[in-house]
């Protein structure tokens, strides 16, 4: 056992999941990782997880398209090519507008799916990598890295009676499709 890197335990039903979350939190066992085929309420304030930081980076990315974009008319109407028109003035803000606008929706939309890609390590030609194949299926999967949890006996039973189906001994982070 001293090659296993993870224990996984395999819950039919999230209940009994949420239950083997709550018995391996009650003897100080952390958790790697909770893996299910749909949200479910509560899971993050129970495994503690922190919240997104994603809004910070939209704001960013917004205002990185409004500079941008008002920078982009500024310089063509005002600076580079001024026109008088009618005789309105070269600066016209109140025309800057839908531009800036869709300028700043466009850049903070494609920064967020860019951020989404490198965040969840989503790079083309990157093999899928799940602990257990069915979580994506109909398993409801609970990790335990069993290098900092030595008792493997303890999480093994404490598994098994929250109502786990199945628990394996993962030599490697990741199971592959081959």
């Amino acid at each position: 056992m001293s090659n296993t890197k993870y224990i996984v335990g395999s819950f039919a039903d999230p209940d009994e999941m949420m239950h083997g979350i709550e018995k391996l939190q009650a003897n100080n066992i952390s958790i790697y990782d909770c893996y299910t085929p749909m949200p479910i309420h509560g899971i993050e304030a129970k495994l503690g997880v922190k919240p997104s930081r994603l809004p910070i980076a939209a704001f960013c990315f917004g205002t990185l398209g409004f500079v941008l974009g008002f920078s982009l008319l500024y310089y063509t109407m005002a600076h580079d090519w001024p026109m008088n028109i009618g005789g309105k003035p070269t600066l016209p803000l109140p025309n800057f507008v839908p531009v800036t606008f869709e300028v700043t929706i466009l850049l903070c939309a494609l920064g967020m799916v860019a951020t989404f890609f490198y965040r969840n390590h989503l790079f083309p030609g990157r093999a899928p990598r799940v602990m257990d194949l069915r979580a994506t299926d109909d398993r409801f999967i609970l990790a335990v890295d069993a290098r900092e949890n030595t008792d493997h006996a303890l999480v093994d039973s404490l598994l098994r009676e929250a109502g786990a189906v199945e628990v394996k001994y993962n030599e490697r982070k990741y199971v592959s499709y081959e």
